[in-house]
């Protein structure tokens, strides 16, 4: 099964946040084309939760909830992310702040 590249995606949905009028930016650059990617979501600078593309069993990928919960400390997302990007070298971190977050969450992770 063929997926996009990494950085296709990640411009993909640094595109889609702007097209709204929300901000994106790119925290970490990993691997262009097979690195794992986590977005950083908030809203008016408020944590709402961090999603995971992650692979399923029938070899598609799937956004996940990861790491801190809805309002968690700026302590603890950093700690998180800091673990994260030890462990995965190709992990690309990108930080959304949208004026809808849950929406923003609940169209990017459903799955028809």
């Amino acid at each position: 099964m063929s997926r996009l590249a990494t950085a296709v995606e990640a411009a993909a949905l640094i595109r889609r946040a702007e097209a709204s009028g929300d901000f994106a930016t790119v925290i970490r650059k990993g691997d262009p084309e097979r690195g794992s990617l986590l977005l950083v979501i908030t809203s008016r600078g408020m944590h709402a939760g961090c999603l995971e593309r992650m692979l399923t069993a029938d070899g598609s990928y799937q956004w996940r909830p990861a790491g801190p919960a809805a309002g968690a400390e700026s302590a603890q997302i950093g700690d998180f992310l800091r673990k994260r990007a030890r462990f995965d070298e190709d992990l690309w971190l990108i930080e959304l702040d949208v004026a809808q977050a849950e929406r923003f969450i609940a169209e990017t992770t459903y799955s028809a």
